[in-house]
């Protein structure tokens, strides 16, 4: 198990499709391990990761499959943030409204809730747009000892 001093910085780019995430998940995955996280908290953050990259395909990317996203994971102390930049249409997350989780069951709805999970897996969920056109979205993990 790694320490709090452990730093870890790491990149992966993909194209925006959804046989990529995958690697994605995998990627986040092997860094919380090697962060110290458990089996439980390394899934709920490959999680997040994976809707904030299921959004982006989505949404931001109408599901073309030729767009970059760009992953870039870092640590320090007890903090792993994942930070994920897209090109494509802005995202405001103030206009997504909490889901109604009873009527989502009854309805049997499919998708829609990647921002309630997000918010539920992660410590703390920002989105910006950068000066240079491109969207981020920021998912960090304390590591709780």
């Amino acid at each position: 198990m790694k320490t709090k001093n452990s730093n870890i910085k790491k990149y992966l780019k993909i194209l925006s499709q959804f046989e990529n995430l995958s690697k994605v998940r995998k990627f986040v995955s092997d860094a919380a391990k090697d962060f110290g996280f458990d089996d439980d908290e390394i899934n709920r953050i490959a999680l997040a990761v994976d809707e904030a990259c299921t959004n982006i395909i989505r949404h931001a990317y109408e599901n073309k499959n030729d767009k970059t996203i760009e992953i870039y994971l870092s640590t320090s102390d007890y903090s792993f943030e994942v930070r994920i930049i897209d090109y494509g249409k802005p995202f405001e997350p103030k206009k997504v409204k909490k889901p109604d989780l009873q009527h989502h069951l009854e309805k049997y709805n499919k998708g829609g809730l990647g921002m309630f999970l997000m918010r539920s897996l992660m410590d703390k969920v920002q989105y910006q747009i950068n000066k240079n056109n491109c969207n981020e979205v920021r998912l960090i993990k304390k590591l709780h000892k």
